[in-house]
């Protein structure tokens, strides 16, 4: 059995590998990975704030607001007061519900096709492991390095 060092650098090469293959598609599709993840952040057609996007996406709050601006300016979402007084809720107007699905419709295929092909050889169990793992590591980093 290997080592924890290289377990975990093996995983950060994957994570490094899931990153940049979106980076890239994004980079395809004309927009930055940002927006990216902003469009396939909405794209499931919930609410979302700008604050929850930021926090579930690690995603600046600058470059949430220069990408909500562009959006915005591109005739893509509005924006709609939130329960809370400075709280704005991002939605995409029926323009940006056609440019989101057109964008991600090949990333969903694309995701879909990996996962399944994933399933194929381990347990569903996997994506519960990853998250725990991100939780704890988290968790961790702020012990030992962001809290100091």
């Amino acid at each position: 059995m290997e080592d924890s060092y290289e377990a975990i650098r093996r995983l950060m090469i994957a994570i490094n590998k899931i990153d940049g293959a979106y980076y890239f598609c994004a980079r395809k599709l004309g927009i930055n990975e940002n927006m990216l993840a902003i469009l396939y952040a909405l794209a499931d057609g919930r609410i979302h704030s700008q604050k929850e996007i930021c926090e579930d996406w690690l995603i600046p709050k600058t470059t949430i607001n220069t990408v909500v601006k562009e959006l915005t300016e591109a005739g893509y979402i509005t924006l709609v007061s939130g329960e809370r007084k400075r709280e704005k809720i991002i939605c995409l107007t029926e323009e940006g519900k056609t440019y989101t699905y057109n964008l991600v419709e090949k990333i969903y295929t694309a995701e879909q096709e990996a996962l399944g092909k994933t399933l194929e050889r381990y347990s569903p169990e996997f994506i519960n492991a990853m998250d725990y793992f991100s939780s704890c590591l988290e968790d961790t980093f702020e012990k030992y390095i962001l809290k100091e």
